[in-house]
């Protein structure tokens, strides 16, 4: 019999063995204009917008070895980890605020949710628009959005796209994957795309072992001249062991551990299941070209996922308080089981743009309208049952509790209907004005898996945008923004809660932002302030397992306030980026809390440095090595910043060669990263009321050849 794994890869090296084009091997690039959907404005370079938006395309992702958008996004500066454990979805900090799963991610411009592993085999580009994104979303948390690009056929009729990918590490993983894209039929009016992969997964962290699987297709047909239809889906699953987080140590000690090594997985048991997460994601779009330039498009987007969560994680001292270890580094250690969750949503988007004249001025305009289900559906009970005790150095004791599902769940089912509208006015040769609003209806409703704290929120808010953007000569653009963002709580659905279930007011989120950017040929840079207040959510009172014994509520607000640069520069065969963010941010007017007003948040880093540099060797042809360095500042542990997380610096070394082996263009690539294997906490953030810490990759080694048949 053929294992499920060797069919896989058998697929994967009979589509690459029935390719017979060539393509030439691409250069690395991280700056590319934003697609039309995403900012609400045709035709527009991410240059020319008045918003900040950094863009990560193909060819550095594949340098990269990116297998997930926290890999791809920490090339940028206002990047950052919040709660990102590995074997798990990514969880990313931006402007120092944690982007919400549900809420702050796209893909092909329609909302998806992010509760999921999602695969990059199959992903042309990431783009990150950041800011409060009330133009772009109803409701977000403030800081960013990101946006998911799949790869598309060629446009061209004559290009052919036969890529094979081999690669290793880091650790022992082992990726095959295949990429086929052509045009045919008469007059090439069908377009293809397709991608596969398979990875055994056994990473530089002990014990954590699995495999993932992705097939992707993606189509177009050009009806007529002005009719198109695309289509595509992607179908993803990845299993594997999870890893738990370290945490400080006390009480007494109040300290916070040396850095460890990053490659042991310290919950890990003989019973220890893989998590697991299937997707199932696919769009249709249709664009109708009217006349007078005007264009009609809709689309349509459905995502099915479903995850067995499993962990065996790590939770506070047997004999002292919950937030932390014991002060000889002893631990609780629970074993987490929720099988067969599903999150399910479907989308309808349409839009009508073009342009107009009115009151004397030009008008680009775009009106949208959107309708949004998300419906989450979990098992009636969960399984938190606890294990024994154990310490960082290894020894466990036996469990102490059998296997029980106690726990009941919550399902959910959110519907949000959405009117946009967006209007580009130039006032002069120079000076445009940018403006939007966006409607949204809320229509959500929440429940225990056994029927009890049935709630409901019914709401409709408006957030608008505005900006003024001034060309001060070819290459040189200032900007001015204000926006807000919308964010939709409800209290946590347990009985600790006296208002269990129950909706809080609208989180609106404003920010203010002032940027410059300039550029022209290879050299692009650009500066920009921000100032961002949002609401903050508390609980009033201990939140005990009595019934009733806390309140969640708005209690102040969270106000950061920083500033970007980046920059990046091609000169002669150096090729040279970066990006700074120093972030101010702090609580301010709480009331239940007063000591945290003016206390900086858990987690965010004072100040984040990336840079790379890239060298073409002129003696051989096609040979390129680079480094890549990033620094983060510190930052809080606690919330009263007694105990600090130190800041850290990791540099990373690549080597490219793109050469021809018997006629086929390949490129062979050698990835170092943490080359000097520092040592060092990487994020301290406090999650389900314990404080935690994770380990920094070691040095690791990752080998890649990718052939162009």
């Amino acid at each position: 019999m053929i294992s499920h794994k060797q069919k896989m890869v058998t697929l994967c090296f009979a589509a690459a063995s029935s390719a017979f084009a060539q393509a030439s091997p691409t250069e690395i690039t991280i700056t590319a204009a934003t697609p039309g959907q995403i900012s609400g404005f045709d035709g527009v370079s991410a240059q020319a917008l008045p918003i900040t938006v950094t863009s990560i395309n193909n060819a550095t992702l594949r340098d990269m070895g990116a297998q997930r958008v926290s890999d791809a996004l920490r090339l940028d500066a206002s990047v950052s980890d919040s709660y990102n454990l590995p074997a798990y979805w990514d969880k990313l900090s931006v402007r120092g605020f944690a982007l919400d799963n549900r809420y702050n991610y796209r893909r092909e411009g329609l909302p998806i949710s992010a509760e999921t592993i999602i695969p990059m085999d199959n992903k042309e580009s990431i783009e990150l628009l950041k800011g409060t994104s009330g133009i772009q979303a109803g409701t977000s948390a403030p800081g960013g959005l990101v946006n998911y690009v799949v790869k598309r056929a060629p446009t061209n009729a004559d290009t052919t796209i036969r890529d094979m990918t081999l690669s290793y590490g880091p650790g022992d993983n082992r990726l095959v994957a295949a990429d086929l894209g052509g045009r045919f039929g008469e007059g090439a009016d069908f377009g293809y795309r397709f991608n596969v992969a398979h990875e055994d997964l056994n990473p530089y962290i002990h014990d954590t072992q699995g495999y993932r699987d992705v097939v992707a297709l993606a189509m177009d047909w050009r009806i007529s001249g002005s009719n198109r239809l695309a289509w595509e889906f992607e179908q993803s699953h990845h299993e594997q062991i999870g890893v738990n987080f370290y945490s400080l140590l006390g009480p007494g000690t109040n300290a916070l551990p040396a850095p460890v090594d990053g490659t042991r997985n310290i919950t890990r048991q003989p019973n220890s299941l893989p998590g697991v997460f299937d997707g199932l994601t696919g769009t249709v779009r249709l664009k109708h070209q009217l006349d007078n330039g005007w264009s009609w498009t809709t689309q349509y987007g459905t995502q099915r996922l479903r995850a067995d969560d499993r962990l065996v994680y790590a939770s506070g001292c047997a004999t002292g308080p919950g937030d932390r270890f014991c002060a000889n580094g002893d631990f609780k250690i629970f074993n987490y089981r929720n099988d067969n969750e599903h999150r399910n949503s479907e989308v309808i988007q349409t839009e009508v743009g073009g342009q107009t004249q009115w009151g004397g001025l030009a008008h680009s305009l775009t009106l949208s309208a959107m309708r949004h289900r998300q419906l989450n559906r979990m098992p009636y009970q969960v399984s938190d049952n606890l294990v024994g005790t154990t310490n960082i150095n290894g020894g466990l004791t036996p469990a102490s509790s059998p296997e029980s599902r106690s726990g009941l769940n919550t399902n959910n089912s959110n519907y949000t209907t959405e009117l946009g509208l967006t209007d580009r006015v130039p006032l002069s040769e120079q000076t445009t004005a940018w403006l939007g609003l966006r409607y949204t209806l809320l229509n959500r409703d929440s429940a225990r898996t056994d029927g009890s704290n049935a709630d409901k929120d019914e709401r409709g808010v408006g957030t608008p945008w505005l900006a003024l953007s001034h060309q001060l000569d070819n290459h040189h653009m200032v900007y001015a923004s204000y926006g807000q963002g919308l964010e939709s709580e409800v209290a946590p659905n347990t009985p600790s809660y006296s208002n269990a279930g129950q909706a809080l007011p609208a989180l609106r989120s404003t920010q203010r932002e002032v940027g410059i950017k300039g550029g022209q040929n290879a050299s692009h840079w650009q500066a920009t302030w921000f100032d961002i207040t949002r609401p903050v959510s508390v609980d009033a009172g201990p939140c005990t397992s009595a019934t009733n014994s806390c309140t969640r509520q708005i209690d102040g607000e969270a106000h950061h306030q920083g500033l970007e640069l980046s920059a990046n520069q091609k000169f002669a065969r150096w090729t040279w980026g970066g990006s700074a963010t120093w972030l101010d941010a702090q609580r301010q007017n709480a009331a239940i809390d007063p000591s945290v007003n003016g206390q900086r948040p858990i987690n965010v880093p004072k100040y984040i440095l990336r840079g790379m540099a890239e060298y073409r060797y002129a003696s051989v042809v096609g040979l390129r090595s680079g480094l890549r360095i990033s620094h983060e500042a510190e930052r809080n542990v606690t919330e009263n910043g007694d105990i600090m997380l130190p800041a850290w610096t990791t540099l990373d070394a690549t080597t490219h060669y793109d050469t021809k082996v018997n006629h086929v263009a390949s490129t062979w690539t050698l990835a170092i990263n943490n080359l000097a294997d520092k040592r060092y906490w990487r994020e301290s953030p406090k999650q389900y009321g314990q404080y935690f810490l994770y380990p920094g990759a070691p040095r690791t080694v990752r080998a890649t050849l990718q052939l162009h048949l």
